[in-house]
Parts: structure tokens; sequence; C-alpha cells
């Protein structure tokens, strides 16, 4: 259970990076699962190579932001298709990942990790990656709550509004895209990052499905908590990741094959997304009854 709130906090941090180009940009980026497995690629080989965890999330971040830029200037300057756009760069950070690593995949045995900072305290077992989902997730949602109250983060939200509009008051749209699309896959290799120390090891095929996940914590905390603050909506995309995560638990004690976990999410998020469709549809027959 600890575990599975801990993996869900870490989780957490895609679905907001994910959050900002899907549902404030209306951008849907496959950059996703290219960036994550390359935070993480990035992260593991500059730790393996003698460089501090910390300082080795700060790289796995900055190569996540170099991909959403990319897809970003593909999208806005090249005027390829959004989803397009980031199926070429997933495409091609393949290979980078490779080169990154060496090989297909790459281990941390033996290797310090960011949580050792908090396993050194004598804490019960996984309570570390606890501590470090926690602190990521307040800083990460306290950035977000900054920048978005900034000029600058109006105007970004503006664009995924209206961008007729914010064109027409005189703010740059395709800056604003470039912007949001390589803040995004900052957040989103952060959480490649984290996870792979988690995990102890980095994968090239680690990236395979997890927009999916992403997706999932942001619909779960909507279809529970409807209509809220800007601040509250980001918290309830924790919470939707930890709901998550722990139903993957339930499928997992219940004796499910975790082979097909990934049919398990799937299913999870298209019942989540058939919710509010449901709901209406009941409100509008109980409407009718009663008429």
């Amino acid at each position: 259970m600890v575990s599975s709130i801990g993996q869900g906090m870490l989780w957490a941090i895609l679905g907001l990076g994910i959050f900002m180009t899907y549902r404030i940009l209306n951008f849907p980026d496959m950059t996703t699962e290219g960036s994550f497995p390359l935070g993480g690629a990035v992260c593991v080989t500059a730790i393996v190579h003698g460089i501090h965890p910390f300082l080795a999330t700060l790289l796995g971040i900055l190569a996540g932001m170099a991909a959403g830029l990319i897809t970003g200037l593909l999208f806005t300057k090249g005027k390829i298709p959004s989803i397009l756009a980031g199926i070429l760069v997933m495409a091609a950070l393949n290979s980078v990942i490779l080169f990154v690593m060496g090989s297909s995949n790459l281990s941390l045995l033996n290797q310090p990790r960011l949580q050792d900072i908090f396993s050194q305290m004598g804490l019960p077992a996984d309570f570390d990656i606890v501590l470090v989902g926690l602190l990521a997730l307040v800083i990460i949602i306290s950035l977000m709550l900054f920048f978005f109250n900034t000029d600058l983060g109006q105007a970004y939200i503006a664009t995924g509004d209206n961008e007729s509009m914010a064109r027409s008051i005189g703010i740059n749209t395709d800056f604003m895209k470039i912007l949001g699309i390589t803040l995004s896959n900052g957040v989103i290799a952060l959480a490649g990052a984290l996870i792979c120390q988690r995990d102890g090891y980095a994968d090239a095929s680690k990236g395979a499905g997890v927009i999916v996940i992403g997706l999932s914590s942001i619909i779960i905390g909507e279809v529970l908590f409807g209509e809220l603050t800007f601040a509250a909506r980001l918290v309830a995309i924790a919470v939707g990741s930890i709901i998550y995560q722990l139903l993957i638990l339930l499928v997992i004690r219940l004796g499910f094959d975790t082979t097909y976990l990934k049919i398990f999410s799937s299913v999870i998020l298209a019942c989540c997304l058939m919710i509010p469709q449901l709901k209406q549809t009941l409100n509008l027959k109980t409407g009718l009854e009663k008429e």
C-alpha cells in the first residue's frame, strides 16, 4: 500500500506535465512517450558516470525540455500536425536513448539514488519514495501556481482557451505553444528520472503506454472531484494518480496476470472517460421521467 502511494505520487508528476499541454493548451503531445524514458536514461547514465543524483535529475529535465522544444518547433514553424510532430520526435528519441545509455537498459545497482537521502533516516520501507514524491509534487505544483499567476502564464492559458482572441490582443501564440510543450516535457522527464531511480534501472522501452497512465490521473481526478479551482485541480491529479495505482494494486491482488496490466490501464481510463457521458444520460432520463 505504501509503495503504491509513493509510486502514485511519482506518476502524478507525469500527469501534471501532460495536464499542461492536454488540458490547458489543447495539444495532444505524443512526445510524452519519448521524453519520459529520455529523462530516465539521461539521469541514470549521469549517475553511473559519477554525477550526483540531484544534478543527474536536472540533466534529465533539460533533456526532456530539449525534446519538447523540437516538437514545438516542428508544430509551430514546420507546420507539422500536432500528433505527427510528437510521433516523429518520440520515434527519434528511441535512438537518442540507445545512444545515451549505450545499450537498451542500464542498471543503478550499487549506485547512489535521490531517495537515499531519506533512506538514511531509518524510515519504514518505501517511505523514502513517499517523501521524494511528496517533495517533488509540492515543488512542481508551487512552481506551476506561481507561473500561471504571472502575465506570461495568463497569456499561455489564453492561448489554450482561444487562440484567435489571444493573437488579436498581441500574444505571440507560437511562442506560448513552444514554451508550454517545452516546460511540459521537462516535467514529464522529471517523472521519468525519479521513477527510474525508484525502479533502479532505465530502459529504452520504459515510455510505452505512459501517456495512458498520465491521462488516467487527470481523468480520475476530474471525475471524482468535478469543478475545482486551478490549485485544487492540480492536487486532484495527484490524488487521481494515487487512486489509479491503488486500483492496479487491487488488480494484482485479485490474482490477474501482470503481463496484461496495460489492458487494465486502458480499460480503467476508458471507463473514467465514459462516466461523464453516463451521468449526463442518466440525468436526462431522470428529467424525462419526472416530466
